[in-house]
């Protein structure tokens, strides 16, 4: 496969620190980046966390998304829980619904919904709980999510627009999937380049069990996605950043020729 098909924006999960806690170098990022996903409360976030990233995004241009995950602040929301379809679709009402409050007293619309950690996983694989979750976004908005996943075939049944994800700081096992780590591991900058450029100019991934892996992103708008709480952070994020340039110049040397 060639190159993906249009230009990847950079998206970022963030706003995820906690009263006097710090998560992330939020301020350093927010200016290299297109679109943000903030975290609404459940696994990380308070209101006045919320309220000072929005006046952030907004300061930068930085379109913002909501970032809502399971009810577990001290897991990061990376532990899996059962929770009910009605129960599901309830946590991301209320979690969209807080953070759209803080949008409106800005006058900032609601850019998208995505979900976070494991609750992001549980939805690649099991559609019942990626259509409860989708039947909380408000209607017009779209969803960020895995191409090829349960979570695509949920957006289209529900008529919900999907981007789909790359990810610069996540790894994928041979089924294409996300490999979720509770914590975040440690990566090279060379890895991060590699990891992806291979996405972005071939459409394929490298799991972590040595198969090349196709990335079924079709005609998708694609977003590119890394964390705030990745050792690293902001260097992954410059990385991630010049992959995309560097690929842009490509295209456009290749047209000039051509």
């Amino acid at each position: 496969m060639g190159p993906i098909k249009h230009k990847a924006l950079l998206n970022v999960d963030l706003g995820e620190a906690y009263g006097n806690y710090v998560c992330g170098p939020d301020e350093d990022i927010v200016p290299l980046i297109d679109q943000v996903n903030v975290a609404c409360g459940f696994h990380a976030s308070d209101p006045l966390i919320m309220q000072s990233t929005v006046t952030l995004c907004k300061k930068h241009n930085v379109k913002i998304g909501a970032h809502p995950g399971l009810p577990d602040v001290q897991g990061f929301g990376r532990r899996e829980m059962k929770l009910s379809p009605e129960e599901l679709t309830a946590i991301t009402i209320y979690q969209v619904g807080a953070l759209k409050s803080f949008l409106e007293r800005e006058g900032i619309p609601l850019n998208h919904v995505k979900p976070h950690g494991i609750l992001y996983g549980m939805m690649c694989k099991d559609y019942e709980v990626a259509k409860a979750v989708m039947m909380g976004i408000p209607k017009g908005v779209p969803v960020f999510g895995l191409a090829g996943a349960q979570m695509e075939q949920a957006a289209r049944d529900l008529g919900i627009e999907f981007w789909a994800e790359m990810y610069g700081d996540v790894k994928y096992d041979k089924d294409g999937m996300l490999v979720i780590d509770r914590k975040k591991k440690p990566w090279t900058l060379e890895e991060v380049e590699k990891h992806i450029t291979q996405q972005l100019t071939t459409e394929t991934v490298t799991a972590v069990t040595g198969e090349q892996v196709q990335l079924p992103v079709k005609d998708y708008p694609i977003s590119l996605c890394c964390h705030s709480d990745s050792p690293g952070a902001l260097e992954i994020v410059k990385t991630a950043k010049k992959a995309i340039d560097n690929l842009i110049k490509s295209i456009s040397d290749k047209k000039k020729q051509s």
